[in-house]
């Protein structure tokens, strides 16, 4: 496991976010700031992040849903119904250069939180809202990422074609809108350097959806044409699904003509390559159906892992459907080092890397999750200069 580079700092260093989210999308960007060097001062109710009761599984009784994204942050717990609580929260607004909140659109507005009063007395604030359905007629929706994988379409898409539709694994738009949180704070950031002023960054959960949703809305809305469910299947390539292979599946790709010259080279199956039905990507696809017994009468004659080895040597895309310990020792194997050690000591917790490499200034891993108003003191002390 990798350890942090003692004495570096990140690229976001002196920049501090008050962090006035919770769940997943506001604190998952948050922590990618954090791990960049920026000082995150994770503002929490009097209950703590929804996230830390969400369990099993734990370690160590805490929640490893929290401990997956909160890393490098500071906990001060806050009543802001309580006006010695407000008044803390308001000096954090003033010193902050980052807000981050995920209340319902104009929920902070009664604290005297909301984007106009803060940028008010501290203009050089950028202000990041994040919400499930935007500031007009959805402002009253709740931003379940469920709710926005049903609305936005993302369900029908997942499924076999038959059957009935399936969220995603996880929940993805929630991870998708912090990342786009993630982008418009560090656009904002650099305006702000050129103009001395910040802004308001708003993002909601449905617009990540529909972009995220590429290929399927811009067939929509440039083709008119509305996609469905085809199980593991690509509507515009074909193979790129699932294949039965002697000891189960292997997902075996042919993304242009070359790749899928070389697999049926590996398959010893030249004849396909010249066959007019299959020759051109558009053919494959239109003919899939007859396309798809001749391959897989060919995989299934080895296993898995051999064909891996053979297909990948010969350049063409494929991989085992593995579980996460399987995509964690294939990244260890590739020498990724996808797992880290945050903190020290019995505190440590281990964590997924941070997913971008920066030569010069890397991220860091140096506290773990904090607990619940853990640095609330000396929090408090910094904001009133004692």
């Amino acid at each position: 496991m990798a350890e942090e580079t003692p004495g570096r700092t990140g690229p976001l260093h002196g920049v501090v976010v008050a962090d006035f989210s919770r769940i997943l999308a506001g604190p998952y960007a948050t922590m990618l700031l954090a791990d960049l060097g920026a000082e995150v001062i994770k503002v929490e109710g009097p209950g703590g992040d929804d996230t830390r009761t969400w369990m099993p599984p734990v370690r160590d009784d805490v929640s490893t849903y929290y401990l997956g994204i909160n890393r490098n942050k500071r906990s001060i717990a806050l009543d802001l119904k309580d006006p010695d609580d407000l008044a803390v929260a308001h000096r954090l607004a003033a010193r902050a250069d980052v807000l981050i909140e995920n209340f319902k659109p104009g929920g902070l507005r009664r604290f005297a939180l909301d984007y106009d009063t803060v940028a008010a007395g501290n203009p050089r604030v950028v202000y990041a809202s994040i919400s499930g359905f935007g500031t007009g007629a959805g402002a009253g929706y709740p931003g379940y990422d469920l709710m926005v994988q049903a609305i936005s379409g993302l369900m029908s898409l997942t499924g076999d074609p038959d059957g009935p539709p399936y969220r995603a694994g996880i929940s993805v738009f929630d991870v998708m809108a912090g990342l786009h949180a993630s982008i418009g704070i560090l656009a904002a950031l650099h305006h702000r350097h050129d103009s001395g002023r910040g802004q308001h960054v708003e993002v909601n959960l449905l617009s990540s959806a529909l972009s995220g949703l590429v290929n399927h809305s811009s067939g929509y809305v440039a083709g008119g044409v509305v996609p469905f469910r085809m199980g593991n299947a690509h509507p515009s390539l074909f193979p790129y699904e699932p294949l039965p292979v002697a000891d189960g599946e292997l997902i075996v790709i042919a993304g242009n003509d070359g790749q899928f010259r070389r697999l049926c080279q590996v398959l010893d199956l030249p004849e396909l390559v010249d066959d007019p039905r299959f020759t051109r990507n558009q053919d494959r696809t239109a003919n899939r159906e007859e396309l798809r017994p001749l391959l897989v009468e060919r995989l299934r004659r080895r296993t898995r892992d051999e064909w891996f080895t053979d297909l990948m040597a010969a350049g063409v895309p494929c991989a085992p459907i593995n579980t996460i310990d399987g995509g964690v020792a294939l990244a260890e194997r590739l020498g990724l080092d996808p797992v880290v050690t945050v903190g020290e000591g019995a505190a440590a917790v281990p964590g997924i890397r941070h997913p971008i490499t920066l030569s010069d200034t890397p991220a860091r891993y140096g506290t773990p999750p904090p607990a619940l108003d853990e640095h609330g003191e000396e929090i408090r002390a910094w904001l009133t200069g004692s």
